[in-house]
């Protein structure tokens, strides 16, 4: 594979033309030329630096793939994830899967899809169970999940809802405690009167608690 960049243009021509004056002066002179445009046609290229681009870069890449529904107020992450998800909801539209990755687009988790003989819904309706652990949930993104949902099921279809569920998961612990104490008293030395005269009288209790993670 030739290297655009830096590319010689004289040393992939036959011996016999390298010998060439004018093969030599034409290389020479084009040479430069051609190396430049390798280097504005990396520039160009961006998709696959896709992970290194941010704003207004990932705007105009959304726009030339033509990314359904893309959300310019999102964060660069999110325009990622809807930009990787497009080719394959362009695919497959009309699909399960496509509104599977319909739904990861949006919320970054998988979507639970239920068909209508699986809930007891109407014949071709379907809905969407989202599990939403990481994050929370804008009004903004469930318009968009909507229209994206509208845009790459089959037209047959009818969604009856997108339920969203949010979750946060918890450490489990276990707690023992311990508590123990002592009572001492103290009386004058020699014999002791017969009204049993007490100098001090101390008490003292402590307690111990450890706590146990359940999980790993």
């Amino acid at each position: 594979m030739v290297d655009l960049k830096n590319v010689d243009l004289l040393s992939v021509q036959s011996q016999y033309m390298q010998q060439d004056i004018t093969t030599q002066a034409l290389c020479a002179a084009l040479t430069p030329m051609l190396n430049e445009l390798g280097w504005d046609v990396s520039a160009v290229i961006l998709y696959p630096y896709i992970d290194s681009l941010s704003g207004a870069v990932l705007d105009e890449l959304a726009w030339g793939l033509h990314v359904d529904a893309y959300d310019s107020l999102a964060s660069d992450e999110e325009k990622r994830q809807m930009i990787r998800n497009s080719y394959l909801i362009h695919k497959y539209k009309g699909t399960v899967f496509a509104v599977r990755k319909i739904v990861e687009s949006v919320f970054g988790e998988t979507g639970k899809i239920e068909e209508w003989f699986q809930y007891g819904g109407d014949p071709y309706h379907f809905q969407v169970d989202v599990y939403c652990s990481d994050r929370g949930v804008t009004a903004t993104d469930q318009l968009r999940a909507l229209q994206l949902v509208e845009a790459g099921k089959n037209l047959r279809s009818e969604l009856d809802g997108l339920r969203l569920i949010i979750s946060q998961g918890v450490t489990q612990t276990v707690a023992c405690a311990g508590t123990w104490g002592e009572f001492l008293e103290v009386y004058p030395t020699g014999k002791i009167d017969t009204h049993e005269v007490k100098i001090s009288a101390v008490a003292a209790q402590t307690t111990s608690i450890d706590v146990y993670s359940l999980e790993g």
